[in-house]
């Protein structure tokens, strides 16, 4: 197995567990106890994992996108099909970064008379070469975590457009706290998709529903609809539906 290989499923089993022992890495990878530990050590000056004595933890961190971008892809690009059927002929649709919205990107991509303003230069790229789609890119700080160009410059030029759809992607989602995500900055600039939107749709698969993160995005009154997949809670969707926003499980 390439190094890669097991720094990324290391990486998988302590951020779905929540933590894992070297005995537990050495029957998982195969490998003995003197490499997984030189593994969970790369990772963890990578910041991806903070070790422990006789193993690791999950950082609490947000995961690099190429980090995130295998995992429930199923689920999501299940959720991207439902989520772009929402999207009318001829719309303009603003997109924020994440793994899910890029599925959606890539369903849309297939769509003619659609313009597309976003602020994640990988969809971006992937988009910029499909001439039925007009492709507005928002400037700004960029991420490296998310590929999103954020902060205040990114608003004011949202603050320029009207969006007729947004779709957003969330860490988490719950009725109490809303919809959130790991970093203020990026937090503000989903803020500027929402008020310049008349309809705003949130894509997140299953893990992220009942969960909280740092950055408050916003209240659920904000959103318009959500698309999961059938792995959620139920209950926690029964309440955001008791609210008013429409839930499509995929």
């Amino acid at each position: 197995m390439l190094k890669t290989e097991r720094l990324n499923r290391i990486i998988d089993h302590v951020s779905t567990a929540g933590s894992a022992d070297v005995h537990a890495l050495v029957e998982l990878l195969g490998v003995s106890g003197a490499t997984v530990r030189r593994d969970l050590q790369t990772l963890h000056e990578q910041g991806l994992v903070q070790r422990t004595h006789g193993g690791a933890v999950t950082a609490a961190l947000e995961l690099p996108l190429r980090h995130r971008a295998g995992r429930q892809q199923d689920q999501k690009q299940r959720i991207a099909a439902a989520a772009a059927a929402l999207v009318p002929d001829g719309a303009v649709v603003g997109m924020t970064g994440g793994t899910t919205v890029t599925e959606v990107a890539r369903v849309l991509a297939g769509r003619s008379g659609l313009t597309v303003v976003t602020n994640a230069v990988n969809i971006a790229a992937d988009l910029v070469v499909r001439p039925d789609v007009r492709l507005v890119v928002i400037g700004g700080d960029a991420r490296s975590e998310s590929y999103e160009l954020v902060g205040p410059a990114a608003e004011r030029m949202l603050d320029e457009y009207h969006l007729d759809i947004s779709i957003i992607g969330v860490d988490g989602l719950t009725v109490g706290h809303g919809c959130s995500t790991y970093d203020q900055m990026e937090a503000h600039t989903d803020r500027a998709f929402l008020r310049n939107s008349s309809r705003t749709v949130v894509v997140a698969d299953g893990t992220k529903i009942g969960k909280v993160t740092f950055a408050r995005i916003c209240p659920l009154s904000d959103i318009s609809a959500v698309v999961t997949d059938s792995g959620a809670d139920d209950a926690e969707l029964a309440a955001v539906r008791a609210l008013g926003v429409e839930v499509l499980t995929v």
